[in-house]
């Protein structure tokens, strides 16, 4: 017998999604007639047989020898059986039982599986492979051996083979959980709870848990409806209780043996049980359904692939050349408050990984506001998400530094990132539908980053204080009746209100830093431009430093005081924004001002850069641009190019800088 096959192919992650909060879950079972009915009958089932020894009309063990084999009367509303004994009184004290037995399976493969399930899931690696090596051992064992062994052992205890059967259909929900926290855990709530400071524990309980909620009822109501069955076979069998005591199980074999006799007697047990399997079925077949919708209408995640390793020319030539980023930055500088120097990223195993941000080095001081500009597929993303150490798993940093203030915080380990993530450095999502978790308010969830932030700095704030701080939060973000959008969920608020929350949550801890990645994106322009003012204000009111990251020219001159242009995993120019718009010194940067919207000339078409950005395994030994640069030459594909300084405080990657210079100008030198 195999329990985990019809359990997992219908609560798998591929029906149930990600699951569904549990609130979710009974709406969709209360608002659907099938799952209301289930639910009444086994409501009624559950609790008749709670109740028993009260409104049972006779003693099940009372033997009545003048109501011998009688059909359903008066005294007996369901008849009695060849002893005379009361068919409905020993339905009701049988159902205690057998239902006691499916309460403890299901108890046993919920303390077992959910935890184990949500490690494996959202621990991964190591970990991850030691627990599914056990479950598959596990789902080879026999199980209908194994429980006629523990019968055999324990003296026919029926407690004892549920307790086993628990254990061993374990494996199947184990399975179940880990599916579903795999995809759950790539949420980007997910990232925005890690950037508050929330521990490992506390993101699996609190945040993945109960959106597996709906994939764990769909198993555990097919699971309680195989352990019934199991349960009645093996006490017509007669492996259960010893009779005269009533079992569910025990009335149908007692009903089989005088079928041809009075067949009415298999009705009552028999029909009890067939109902109750079903119903036990349809349920989870309702919350099946309606966690498959709610996957459907979710948003999207975003994911960072697995790249295949670099080509081998790659590597001698970063041996040979010393990128002359790091000579223009030696050290961290004691004054910025963010200090990064030579920061590069791989993703993959250590003998396949594939270099996707290069040696690429910056400062923010305090106050001011940062660009970081370049196409998709620039690598702006991973270099933020780098510096709060937030890298997918198959990603991280193999050089350079990250510091903050002085002190270095690019190699400490995960729970001393906590402590800065939120209350130092702060994260805003380019998509901040999904960085707030669907199960929970507005209100909720700020308060939920308030007390984090206050442990994390050694303080209590109750429940109390922690909601009337969320509300101030939201006030603070201008965003209109904020205790009424502090009781709602992030499905009852528009895009630009979204963003605004996430804004809220960033400045809880009140940060130095805040990080935005892309925050106007998919906003339209009024929302765009007030997402922009109330940034603005922040940063004038709080003295809050900006890394933004964008495509977008506009927003950079609306906001930023210098610009670092990226292109292919590498800064290509670095300068004051006034000075980038009036001279670009870098062909890419200057082709991406041409391409701007907001500079086009009206009446002419607006030029486009050929090409794409190439993936990092393509590219080239020189110049990452050189292949859609209309100032190419053979020279800039010979070795890698330096950043070379052109003047006081700017910098271009380029050795035909002065082609893009008017005459007269500075002509570019490498920094040493």
């Amino acid at each position: 017998m195999t329990i985990a096959t019809s359990t997992e192919n219908s609560a798998g992650p591929s029906a149930g999604g990600a699951g569904a909060a549990p609130a979710g879950v009974i709406h969709a079972i209360l608002r659907t007639p099938v799952g209301l009915a289930c639910l009444i009958y086994l409501a009624i089932v559950v609790v008749a047989c709670a109740i028993a020894p009260w409104i049972a009309p006779h003693d099940p063990l009372f033997q009545d020898l003048h109501a011998i084999g009688k059909g359903p009367n008066a005294a007996h509303l369901l008849g009695t059986d060849m002893l005379g004994r009361d068919v409905l009184s020993r339905l009701l004290y049988g159902g205690a039982y057998s239902l006691g037995g499916v309460l403890t399976a299901v108890v046993v493969l919920l303390i077992v599986a959910v935890p184990f399930g949500l490690l494996a899931g959202y621990a991964g690696g190591r970990v991850d492979r030691v627990i599914s090596r056990v479950i598959d051992v596990a789902m080879s064992i026999p199980v209908i051996i194994i429980l006629l062994a523990v019968l055999t052992i324990f003296n026919r205890n029926m407690t004892a083979a549920m307790i086993v059967f628990g254990l061993l259909g374990s494996s199947g929900l184990i399975r179940v959980v880990r599916g579903n926290v795999l995809s759950v855990r790539e949420e980007l709530y997910i990232d925005a709870a890690r950037v508050i400071g929330l521990g490992p524990a506390q993101i699996a309980v609190r945040h993945v848990l109960p959106r597996t909620s709906g994939a764990i009822i769909v198993h555990v109501s097919i699971f309680a409806a195989i352990s019934l069955g199991v349960q009645t076979g093996l006490s017509y069998l007669g492996l259960g209780v010893p009779p005269p005591a009533p079992t569910w199980g025990g009335m149908v074999g007692d009903a089989a043996t005088v079928i041809q006799t009075n067949p009415w007697l298999l009705v009552p047990s028999g029909g009890v049980i067939a109902i109750t399997v079903l119903a036990f079925g349809l349920l989870g077949d309702v919350v099946r359904d309606a966690t498959s919708e709610r996957a459907k209408t979710a948003t999207g995640r975003t994911r960072l692939a697995r790249r295949r390793g670099a080509t081998a020319d790659q590597k001698p030539a970063a041996a040979v050349v010393r990128d002359a980023t790091a000579a223009l930055l030696e050290g961290p500088n004691s004054a910025a408050l963010l200090s990064v120097r030579g920061l590069t990223v791989a993703f993959g195993a250590d003998d396949a990984a594939t270099t996707v941000v290069e040696n690429v080095s910056f400062d923010i001081f305090r106050g001011e506001c940062v660009g970081l500009v370049g196409e998709s597929g620039s690598g702006k993303t991973v270099t933020a998400l780098s510096v709060l150490g937030l890298l997918k798993r198959v990603g991280r940093i193999t050089g350079g530094s990250v510091s903050l203030e002085g002190h270095e915080i690019s190699g400490l380990p995960e729970r001393e990132k906590r402590r800065f993530r939120g209350t130092e450095i702060a994260l805003i999502s380019q998509e901040p539908m999904v960085a707030l978790d669907p199960s929970f308010t507005i209100g909720d969830q700020l308060a939920e980053v308030v007390r984090s932030h206050a442990r994390m700095k050694n303080k209590r704030v109750s429940r109390a204080a922690a909601r009337k701080r969320a509300v101030e939060l939201i006030t603070a973000v201008n965003i209109p009746d904020p205790e009424v959008v502090a009781k709602r969920y992030p499905h009852q608020i528009s895009g630009g209100q979204a963003q605004r929350v996430a804004i809220a949550a960033a400045i809880a801890g009140d940060p130095k830093l805040l990080i935005a990645d892309e925050p106007t994106t998919a906003l339209d322009v009024t929302v765009q431009a007030e997402i922009l003012d109330l940034l603005r204000s922040l940063q004038a009111k709080n003295g809050i430093a900006v890394l933004l990251v964008t495509h977008d020219w506009g927003v950079v001159a609306d906001l930023c005081d210098r610009a670092l242009v990226m292109y292919a995993g590498q800064i290509v120019e670095t300068a004051d924004i006034n000075r980038v718009f009036q001279l670009p010194l870098h062909p890419y940067t200057k082709a991406l001002l041409e391409a701007s919207p907001h500079l086009a000339v009206e009446g002419e078409p607006l030029p486009a850069i050929p090409g794409s950005v190439p993936r990092p395994k393509d590219w080239p030994t020189g110049c990452h641009f050189a292949a859609r640069c209309r100032f190419a030459t053979e020279d800039c594909l010979a070795a890698p190019v330096p950043l070379l300084k052109v003047g006081e405080e700017r910098a271009s990657r380029c050795i035909h800088t002065d082609q893009l210079m008017p005459e007269g100008r500075l002509v570019p030198e490498a920094v040493r």
